[in-house]
């Protein structure tokens, strides 16, 4: 059970209801980790906008996807994953990679810029930095501006599954691929 409660439409103050109903106006999402965000109306709205402009990115929705799982599991976020996994089936990426990716084994990418968005996303979140190895070799396939919304991305997504994780954000039963244990 969830340690923090969505807040109704009807319970919500001036400033809560003009941040959710922008983010559902717009097709942004006002569940999961959004239920704690919505109480500091600011950052619900910050945090929307940082979603937003990830998704205008140069990154591609599979290289995004990617990126959002590695974290996901990482964190063993379980509502990150659930809606991360769905998000991956609907675009497309092929449930192998899903499966890898949730067995923490390597995906089986043919795509170099997506093998890279693997490669940083795992540097990342078990190192805490790139090598100046990996650097070099990330910024060869993705170039600068593309390696700047990678890394972003990464740190994006890890306050999102931090947040779903410190408030115990549970999926619904009916998720598409379980996080493992």
């Amino acid at each position: 059970m969830a340690r923090i409660e969505p807040i109704s439409r009807e319970d919500m103050n001036e400033a809560q209801a003009r941040v959710h109903d922008a983010a559902k106006a717009a097709g942004n999402p006002v569940g999961g980790p959004f239920t704690a965000y919505i109480r500091i109306p600011e950052l619900y709205e910050k945090a929307q906008d940082m979603r937003t402009a990830l998704g205008h990115a140069p990154l591609s929705e599979r290289e995004r996807q990617i990126v959002y799982l590695m974290v996901a599991r990482h964190w063993n976020a379980g509502y990150p994953w659930f809606a991360q996994s769905r998000n991956g089936l609907k675009i497309g990426l092929d449930r192998s990679i899903i499966d890898a990716i949730n067995a923490r084994e390597r995906p089986a990418l043919t795509d170099p810029r997506e093998q890279t968005c693997h490669a940083v996303a795992h540097e990342l979140l078990t190192s805490q930095r790139l090598s100046d190895e990996s650097y070099a070799g990330a910024k060869d396939v993705m170039g600068e501006t593309d390696l700047v919304a990678l890394v972003v991305a990464t740190g994006q997504f890890m306050m999102t599954c931090c947040t779903a994780n410190a408030f115990d954000v549970v999926p619904p039963a009916d998720e598409p691929v379980p996080l493992l244990g």
